[in-house]
Formats: C-alpha cells, structure tokens, sequence
C-alpha cells in the first residue's frame, strides 16, 4: 500500500475548510442593539417609578428603621418546634417497626428537615437491657434505620439524617421494670 506523502496535509486541509464554512455559515448579519431590554414591555402605562431611597437608619426596602428589626433565629425556632413534636420514637418488645401513631411526629420532622436543608439529625437506636450485647446494638440499628427510612420516604434526604445504634448502653430508665424497659426501647432524633 503505497500513501501519497500529500494524503494527510490535503486531508487535514479538507477537514479545517469544512469547519470554516460551517462556522461561517452560522454567522449572522443581526446586530443585536445591546441598549434595548431583552423583554419587549406591550404595557401602555408607563414604567414604574424608581423606588425612592430609603431613610437613613432604615433597613432596605421596608420603611422600618434598622434599630427595629430583629432576626429570626430560625434554627432555635426549628429546635423548639422539634422539641414541641417529641424526639422519640418507642417501639414493641424485640420490635423495630414504627407503629401507626408515630407517623405525625415523623411527618412534622420530616417537613422541619426539607424546610431547612442546612439542618441534619442523627437517630439513636436504643433497647432495654434484656439481650446481648450485639444483638441489641443491631436492634438499635434498626429501630434507627426504621425512623430514617420513614423520614426520607416523607423527602429528607441521606446528607441530613444518619442513623446509629447504641443497643442498651444507654438507657433512659435504668429501672427493672416492664414500663422502664419500655422507656429504654426507642429511637431519639437528636441535633447532629
């Protein structure tokens, strides 16, 4: 096979005439004229006023001095809110299924959660003293993964809530009775 020493510059010349023609061929005449807005008004009163400047003092476009204003911490509110609505989640003997009644403290975590997307949680797992040691921090896992499961179903997403166990090294009623251990099996939102 015998190439000619001309066969890839006349190539290559082919190739770059090409382009120039299609990048001429896009090329448009049309100036725009730069000074006249992007949206045509069809409006047949009149532009609106430039607003006038505000007072000295006053906080920008409310006519409210800046001495007056006040922020609104709204990660306080969202922890207050949160501890109105409850932290936690209980659960049945041996159990890591979030019972019916539990769904409106979820939900309203849930919305506190999407509402403020800077916001994160971690779920503790917690049981009674009954147990192992290894199988109750693995109940508590999924007494946990069972609350984060239920939130990112409600639109909370993975970066904002984590789940943990702490099995029964943590009790919340170092009690011996039935209604300690029932205190002792649950899931805590807690503040990350």
């Amino acid at each position: 096979m015998h190439r000619s020493p001309t066969a890839a510059p006349r190539g290559l010349s082919l190739s770059l005439l090409a382009l120039a023609l299609v990048l001429a061929g896009c090329a448009s005449g049309v100036k725009l004229d730069e000074t006249q807005p992007p949206v045509e008004s069809r409006s047949a009163t009149a532009p609106a006023a430039p607003a006038a400047p505000a007072a000295p003092g006053a906080a920008p476009g409310s006519g409210v001095p800046a001495s007056q204003v006040t922020g609104v911490d709204l990660n306080a509110q969202d922890a207050a809110e949160a501890d109105r609505i409850g932290r936690v989640v209980y659960f049945d003997y041996d159990s890591f299924a979030v019972a019916e009644s539990y769904a409106p403290l979820i939900e309203r975590h849930a919305a506190l959660l999407t509402r403020n997307t800077k916001r994160s949680v971690i779920i503790e797992g917690h049981t009674d003293e009954r147990g192992g040691s290894e199988y109750n921090l693995a109940l508590g896992q999924k007494r946990a993964e069972a609350v984060l499961r239920a939130l990112k179903l409600r639109g909370v997403v993975d970066s904002q809530i984590e789940a943990s166990s702490y099995g029964k090294e943590r009790p919340a009623d170092t009690g011996q009775t039935e209604a300690a251990y029932a205190k002792n099996r649950r899931a805590e939102i807690r503040e990350r």
